[in-house]
């Protein structure tokens, strides 16, 4: 596998292997893309959040939808991380890879760890997301093996 570089991630969305509705230029990094917060859910139960800032209470969990809608190409897969801005002030997540063939939204998970609470505002920069190409196509994409996923918007859950 190889990372994509800005100039990559630019090609292949010009080419149409790689999409990202609502790009923003400055979001762009050397060798990935940082994603905004459309929407953040605290706690299971708690109601979708799409505008201001959000206050997490220390120990608590809690979701965010990313403003960005990616649309992945066969080849294209990659990785997400959390800025370390927000690691800094005790925001933990483990993220994980997205699949070749995903479109949608992403949800990302995450967990206020720190004794204090923490502000959050919505359209901020939070995960970076590092684009990857495959060696080759896979057998079947994502939405051919499971696509529980597909085409997601919003913090989604199950």
């Amino acid at each position: 596998m190889t990372v994509l570089s800005d100039s990559s991630i630019r090609q292949a969305m010009a080419e149409g292997q790689l999409g990202i509705e609502n790009f923003v230029e400055k979001n762009l990094t050397p060798n990935g893309y940082d994603l905004t917060i459309a929407q953040i859910r605290v706690g299971r139960k708690g109601e979708d959040v799409s505008s201001g800032d959000v206050v997490v209470p220390p120990k608590t969990w809690f979701a965010v939808s990313t403003k960005e809608y990616v649309k992945f190409g066969p080849h294209v897969t990659s990785q997400l991380w959390i800025r370390t801005t927000w690691a800094r002030k005790g925001i933990l997540s483990s993220f994980g890879k997205v699949d070749a063939g995903f479109e949608g939204t992403l949800t990302l998970s995450a967990l206020n760890s720190s004794d204090e609470p923490v502000v959050i505002p919505i359209g901020e920069r939070f995960a970076q997301i590092v684009f990857e190409w495959l060696d080759s196509a896979p057998e079947k994409v994502y939405a051919e093996r499971s696509g529980n996923y597909q085409g997601q918007r919003g913090v989604k859950l199950e």
